[in-house]
């Protein structure tokens, strides 16, 4: 069903200077300059305004670069039919976007990394922060954390209900046994 008072405006559009595409964008370039006065061949007396004549150029301009655009599509791409319709493959790009973003800024190197790239230091990996964190325990065979929880195997050895390292106690001169709390005063006068 056809509206009133329009015309069916043909597929095939023709310009001086051919369009430019890219498809994987659905771009179409037109290299042709716009002209803003009024058609010469239009009788005076039905001549509109200027801003609606300006308005109607540009919506012609616009209609022949989509009608262009997918002509081009329709004639160049390979079309596929499936069950949810008819799909066409865009190929990749190959005009080149600008960046909405200027690229950052790179850091200023902080203290430690200027000390560290003067002395040669470089970070440890993964590996080597795993080796300090266990050691191989030659009685048990297996490998024990050296340090934070279960430290040496402590609580798997608890759990297992193994013998803790020091059940030997030293007793003193006069009888009794030497006790932690002593041994750390000991110490303390020592330091001192």
């Amino acid at each position: 069903m056809a509206l009133p008072g329009r015309t069916k405006l043909d597929v095939a559009v023709t310009k001086p200077t051919p369009y430019t595409f890219d498809l994987g964008l659905l771009l179409a370039n037109d290299p042709n300059p716009l002209s803003t006065s009024t058609p010469a061949d239009a009788p005076s007396d039905q001549i509109p305004t200027s801003a609606a004549a300006l308005e109607a150029q540009l919506t012609a301009v616009a209609r022949d670069g989509a009608q262009a655009l997918i002509n081009q599509l329709l004639s160049t791409l390979p079309l596929s039919t499936t069950t949810s319709g008819v799909l066409l493959s865009l190929p990749t790009s190959t005009t080149p976007l600008p960046r909405e973003k200027p690229l950052p800024t790179p850091k200023a190197p902080t203290k430690w990394e200027q000390f560290a790239a003067r002395k040669g230091i470089k970070p440890k990996t993964r590996e080597q922060r795993r080796a300090k964190a266990q050691q191989y325990n030659e009685e048990t065979g297996d490998w024990e954390r050296t340090w934070g929880y279960d430290k040496g195997g402590a609580m798997k050895r608890r759990e297992e209900g193994a013998v803790p390292h020091d059940w030997v106690v030293e007793v003193g001169a006069d009888g009794e046994p030497e006790s932690k709390g002593k041994s750390q005063n000991q110490k303390r006068r020592r330091k001192a």
